[in-house]
């Protein structure tokens, strides 16, 4: 049986677009946000504000958009929560732990919900458009359930395997990817600044020859400008990813040597009070590194 109504706990910068691309593909919507200033903006659009997580639950198909672990377990892993809901799918779509996601698949199938891991690549402006790439895991019901909601908020889902876990680490994986382009960048455009070379040019003639594509010719600008605001991703959300990778490693005994690397990095950015600044923003600590000016 299709879903027609979606609860939509989780309305950041991306959680808004994502829960307006839902109403553009005409389902009902009932949001609910920790604060209430997205909630206002979607309703003017259409949506239903949501009595707490608990009015969200109450419709047939839940998606999610927290920040983290933290936020998931508190607000939405709640077995009195599960137990009471109408709902029969949960589609997860935030970057979470292996860990969390293998203890979410276990306690929403005790109540009889559906639980799908699809967490995302893209930007806010993105999710605004419905371009989003998904990658997603679950049980094959609960994934057929789930498709023509992910459909609406993305171009295209990539499949994982059944386990929602498997979603999430391939999210985390590329994000520890991610990391690592932004660093290696940063290294090597500290390297042709102190020998002369303009980063902008070097990344020109990277972005053009041996590394297309949008995240050397995104990053590579914002690493050669110093252009680090407005954040898209705020660093802080960055090392968290590189926690993850670093706890997904340890878990199935996966050394990942660059990872602590990335880790000294982003914590040397956040105690020089970089927090609000695009996760790019770890390039200065490459520059500090090299002594070159701020």
């Amino acid at each position: 049986m299709a879903v027609t109504t979606v609860g939509f706990v989780g309305l950041g910068a991306m959680g808004q677009g994502m829960a307006a691309s839902l109403l553009r593909a005409g389902y009902r919507v009932r949001v609910w946000n920790r604060s209430p200033g997205p909630v206002a903006a979607l309703v003017d659009r259409g949506a239903e504000a949501a009595d707490g997580p608990a009015g969200a639950f109450a419709a047939e198909a839940v998606v999610s958009m927290l920040a983290d672990d933290a936020a998931f377990e508190r607000l939405l892993l709640d077995p009195a929560l599960l137990a009471g809901a109408r709902a029969t799918l949960h589609v997860n779509m935030a970057t979470v732990s292996v860990a969390l996601a293998e203890r979410a698949e276990a306690l929403h199938a005790e109540h009889g919900i559906g639980y799908v891991a699809a967490p995302v690549l893209g930007r806010p402006p993105v999710a605004a458009a419905g371009e989003l790439n998904i990658l997603a895991a679950g049980a094959p019901e609960a994934l057929a359930l789930a498709e023509p909601l992910l459909a609406a908020m993305g171009r295209r889902t990539w499949h994982f395997g059944e386990h929602p876990r498997q979603a999430n680490t391939a999210k985390i994986s590329a994000n520890f990817l991610l990391a690592c382009a932004i660093e290696s960048m940063a290294e090597a455009c500290s390297l042709a600044e102190a020998n002369g070379v303009r980063p902008t040019d070097l990344v020109e003639m990277l972005t053009a020859t041996l590394f297309p594509g949008p995240v050397y010719s995104g990053y590579g600008a914002m690493v050669a400008e110093r252009r680090y605001e407005p954040a898209g991703f705020k660093l802080p959300l960055g090392l968290k990813d590189v926690d993850l990778a670093l706890t997904a490693g340890a878990a199935a005994h996966v050394p990942l040597p660059f990872g602590s690397v990335l880790r000294d990095a982003f914590l040397d950015a956040l105690a020089h009070g970089d927090g609000e600044k695009d996760w790019a923003a770890v390039a200065a600590v490459a520059r500090r590194r090299a002594g070159l000016p701020e």
